[in-house]
């Protein structure tokens, strides 16, 4: 139980990758808050569910990452209700796949909105407590997207290796505080979301053979490095951001 007495605050919690975190990071001792939008109200249940049969507490509170007012609103939620929030999990994105020279401004400003303002504001809500306490782990969910853009993916790329770039920042930023920062980089992982864009077992089995490992990832592949970054194991590491992709890349 490397993460017993500790709260890990998620966004995005309700489904895929998410979910997997919330029920990983449960295992590993930590309490949970759920932070996703309104609804979803039986995914949110089932994930609960996960957590409190592993003995750990859970709290949902509604929170739109894009909205700064919002966002203060229910990370002070979630302290009032948990005590203190020692690890952040920015998790929350959105991808609708679409070419560059079809992309629209509306398109384009609402991926930046989840997947990098997002980021921004959940982390600048949690940072004061963190700083007080004088230690605090956050965790920036990216995408292998950043290292390398993708085809009909060029704008969530661009908002991915946003995260990227912010970890590294704020990681040198509030080091002195004790608080590390680190970003996970998820290859292809067979979400609803990664599903839905592959389309077809055809197209699984072609990635899979891409990969080292011979095998697309499943959200639980994420849990491990999660675990790490949260705990002390990682006390030295801050401003990295890991490839989690089978060996699919190598840069």
């Amino acid at each position: 139980m490397i993460l017993e007495g500790k709260t890990a605050l998620i966004t995005g919690a309700s489904r895929g990758i998410g979910a997997a975190l919330a029920q990983g990071l449960a295992a590993a001792g930590a309490d949970i808050v759920i932070a996703d939008l309104p609804g979803q109200d039986e995914a949110k249940a089932k994930v609960r569910g996960h957590i409190e049969a592993a003995g750990r507490r859970c709290e949902l509170v509604e929170l739109d990452v894009t909205d700064k007012e919002k966002v203060e609103a229910g990370i002070a939620e979630a302290t009032a209700a948990m005590g203190q929030i020692d690890i952040l999990v920015n998790n929350a994105g959105i991808l609708v796949a679409t070419e560059l020279e079809k992309l629209d401004v509306e398109s384009w400003d609402a991926h930046f909105d989840v997947n990098a303002k997002g980021v921004l504001l959940c982390t600048n809500a949690i940072l004061p407590q963190m700083r007080q306490r004088k230690a605090g782990r956050i965790i920036n969910i990216a995408s292998l997207a950043a290292r390398q853009g993708i085809p009909t993916e060029g704008h969530y790329a661009a908002t991915k290796a946003s995260v990227v770039t912010l970890t590294r920042v704020y990681a040198q930023e509030v080091g002195s505080d004790g608080i590390t920062v680190n970003a996970i980089c998820p290859g292809i992982i067979l979400t609803e979301m990664a599903m839905n864009k592959l389309g077809s077992q055809e197209e699984v089995d072609k990635w899979s053979q891409s990969t080292s490992l011979k095998r697309l990832g499943d959200p639980k592949d994420v849990v491990g490095p999660a675990v790490f970054f949260s705990s002390d194991l990682s006390d030295y590491v801050t401003g990295q951001a890991l490839n989690v992709c089978g060996g699919l890349y190598f840069h």
